[in-house]
């Protein structure tokens, strides 16, 4: 069978499975199968699958109708513009988390040298983002996981910037020390008590670990906040990415914590997605 037609039938059954992106789940996969982009299927419908590709799409196919996401299918997981390789201790790196990338280059000197301190880093998506685009910055990336931390070296390999990574299995900041620029974290914010509400998708592939942010959501950033002052430089930045209904609470923490400059920015659906602030009054490093 050629590529259109697979295509189509994938995409089809993804529909009546319900399946929430079944056109660009179908991409993806025949993308990864064939070693074509997924923006360049619609220009090779005519080329013909091998019977070993088709077999493995049907196999993949089978694992997303029922239920499986396609980054846990493939292994890994695109994000601003990088590839990231996933294993069962880490999150998969999402589109939302882009716009905390977004925020911290939009304020950081990105041609000058700093260093970045990236709180439960999982993948290592974060950091390793900004290492791509800030090629003189280094980064400390911590996780409590050894096995997250190891997908996160990995990753800075896959992608040419393990040079200027460091990792650090860490609860939170305990072993972060002092003089970073930046301290930056997506950390677990689900209540304890809606993860059980959550997708399939989420709730049975991702972490725990990850996720549960305590009976308020709120814990984890508490005990980044509390030692965020002895490792940050005075003028330094705290970023986080946060929950759709957690900017008021953030902020406030930051506020209350002697932080200026607080700003809450909102993804590309128009949810809150980030705050960050300033430590201190003095101005930007």
């Amino acid at each position: 069978m050629n590529i259109g037609p697979f295509y189509r039938e994938l995409r089809d059954r993804f529909r009546a499975a319900g399946l929430p992106t079944p056109e660009l789940d179908a991409r993806i996969l025949i993308a990864h199968v064939t070693e074509l982009r997924p923006s360049d299927i619609v220009l090779a419908e005519d080329r013909a699958l091998t019977v070993e590709q088709a077999s493995d799409l049907r196999v993949k196919a089978n694992q997303r109708v029922g239920g499986k996401p396609v980054g846990r299918i493939l292994g890994e997981r695109e994000f601003y513009g990088l590839v990231f390789k996933l294993n069962d201790a880490t999150l998969e790196p999402r589109p939302d988390t882009e716009t905390l990338i977004d925020a911290v280059l939009a304020r950081a000197q990105t041609g000058k040298p700093f260093r970045l301190a990236d709180i439960g880093t999982g993948t290592g998506a974060i950091a390793v983002a900004l290492l791509s685009e800030c090629p003189h910055a280094t980064a400390l990336a911590v996780d409590l996981s050894p096995d997250a931390l190891s997908c996160a070296y990995d990753n800075a390999a896959l992608n040419e910037v393990e040079d200027r990574l460091l990792v650090a299995q860490s609860d939170f900041c305990e072993a972060v020390g002092q003089g970073y620029d930046w301290l930056i974290s997506n950390p677990p914010y689900i209540r304890s008590d809606v993860i059980r509400e959550l997708s399939d998708e989420v709730r049975l592939h991702d972490p725990a670990l990850a996720l549960d942010g305590g009976q308020d959501g709120l814990e984890a950033y508490r005990r980044i906040v509390a030692q965020s002052h002895r490792i940050l430089k005075d003028g330094g930045w705290i970023a986080f990415e946060i929950g759709y209904d957690q900017a008021g609470s953030v902020s406030a923490l930051l506020l209350e914590n002697d932080y200026c400059d607080v700003e809450v920015l909102q993804d590309l659906a128009g949810q809150d997605r980030v705050v960050a602030g300033r430590k201190g009054k003095s101005a930007g490093f």
